[in-house]
């Protein structure tokens, strides 16, 4: 595939796009918060900044971009075709440093969900029923320190 943009056009757009405050998460957000769910954003005193903090629960969620994040499996996980050893470095460091913020948010004594942008994408009511339901079952034995809410 070739690109229909100059280089230089092209990493100015990749350089715009940021990490918060997405439309995935801004989606479950305001989805969470309809269902009277109350959070924080992006404590930065924690592993990673979550996209989303629970206080209450003692829980945090990351709102993954499918791309960025390397999403196994989804059709949004795509390869530029244009210098791949780059990119596959890149999305290497990206995935290291994910799970090095969910096993450090582990041993603080936190759990972590990981919502997945083409599951908001496809199933955003399922998604924020599933979250507020691993929330509120917190105290339930054998509940999941770590859910992955993804497959769109």
């Amino acid at each position: 595939m070739v690109d229909i943009v100059t280089p230089d056009v092209r990493s100015r757009m990749m350089a715009a796009i940021g990490g918060t405050n997405t439309r995935p998460e801004i989606a479950l957000r305001k989805t969470l918060h309809a269902r009277g769910v109350r959070f924080r954003l992006h404590r930065k005193d924690l592993p990673g900044s979550p996209d989303l903090v629970f206080p209450r629960y003692r829980a945090v969620a990351f709102v993954h971009g499918c791309f960025w994040h390397r999403h196994l499996g989804c059709r949004y996980a795509t390869t530029p075709s244009t210098r791949p050893e780059f990119w596959q470095a890149k999305f290497d460091a990206n995935v290291a440093r994910d799970y090095r913020a969910i096993e450090d948010l582990g041993r603080m004594g936190w759990r972590v969900a990981i919502v997945w942008e083409c599951a908001i994408r496809s199933r955003l009511p399922e998604i924020a029923r599933d979250l507020v339901a691993w929330l509120a079952a917190e105290s339930e034995p054998g509940h999941p320190d770590t859910i992955d809410l993804g497959q769109g």
